[in-house]
Parts: structure tokens; sequence; C-alpha cells
């Protein structure tokens, strides 16, 4: 059943952070924060299901999609469609890098765009609107294995104990569950008890 497949959004989120995922997706934990705010805002225009043609390209925004072998579903910020090619696009905030929780996201949206339609899809963009630049993510066998091999750990962090915390100080501060996670008080008091 599509209700118990890991949301795309959240494979973005294990990468990101395997404790920040599990108090998002297993204990419902949200909170917002400049970040997520900006975030929301910029996708303001893509946000609306929609068909729209730019030359010969066909741009359907807000896609939903799923994998019944990966066991997972979501919504893709916009498929476009050109010369019978498909090219799935994400559309974030931040700036342009190599952001493997991005690639993640956008190769699996990729993986149940093929099941779905079973065309072969080589690549898809990610638009950082900091740079104001899409970014080609290749679809290699490497990526669509490691994307394959973080929703398996996803699932099995879901069904687990929650994650310690990280150790990655630059994302705990810029993340917006950093007062429900707690982070550096886990890790002192980690340490005290030792």
């Amino acid at each position: 059943m599509i209700e118990n497949y890991l949301p795309l959004a959240y494979l973005n989120a294990w990468e990101y952070c395997p404790r920040r995922f599990y108090l998002e997706y297993e204990l419902g934990e949200m909170e917002d924060n400049e970040h997520i705010l900006l975030g929301r805002y910029l996708h303001r225009n893509i946000n609306e299901e929609k068909v729209i043609q730019e030359g010969d390209t066909w741009i359907h925004q807000q896609q939903w999609v799923w994998s019944e072998r990966l066991g997972v579903s979501g919504i893709i910020d916009a498929v476009e469609e050109k010369d019978g090619h498909l090219v799935p696009v994400e559309f974030k905030k931040g700036k342009m890098a190599n952001h493997l929780n991005d690639h993640f996201q956008l190769c699996a949206a990729a993986l149940c765009l093929e099941e779905r339609t079973g065309r072969s899809i080589s690549y898809g963009e990610i638009f950082y609107h900091a740079n104001r630049r899409r970014q080609q993510v290749k679809f290699t066998p490497q990526l669509r294995q490691m994307t394959e091999d973080a929703i398996a750990s996803a699932k099995l962090t879901a069904a687990g104990k929650i994650p310690p915390p990280i150790d990655y100080p630059q994302k705990c501060q810029a993340c917006s569950l950093q007062g429900i996670c707690l982070p550096f008080e886990v890790k002192q008091l980690r340490q005290a008890s030792r």
C-alpha cells in the first residue's frame, strides 16, 4: 500500500541526518525555521499541479510518483518532457554543491518514473535558487545503487531506536529540529555518563 511507502522527501532528510529523519518520520516532530520558511516561499510558483508548454518542452509540475519495487513515493517538483525524454527536476533554496541528500531524492524520483513509464532516464536536474542555476545529476549505476541502499537504510532506521546525534555542528545549527533533538545537550550528557 502506498500509505506505507517511504516519502521521497524523507529520504532526503535521512541522508542529511538519520536522527532528524527519525524525529520527523517516526515521531511526527516538525518545526519551522528560516530555512524551512524560505524554501516554502521559493516553492510557491511550482507548488501547483499543472502542465505547461515552453517551446517544444512540456513541463509537468507537482507529479506524484511511486515505486512498488522500492516502496517509495512522493511528489517531484517537475518533470520536463522533450523529444520523448523525461528529465526530473527538483527546486532547492540552497547553493549548488554535491548534496548527496538532494541527489538521492532526485534519483529515487527517477527510479519511480522509470518503473511507472517503462522509459530509461539518464539524468535529472536540481535548480538551486541561491545560484539561480541548474545542476545536472547523472543517474549512474553507482548513484542508483547508493540510492537503493539509502532507501533500505532509511527503512531500517525507522524500524529501530532513535539514532544518536550526528557529529556535524554546522548541520545541527541550521536544523529546524535543533530545539527538539537537542544534539549538543545529548552529546554532553553522553560524555558525562562515560
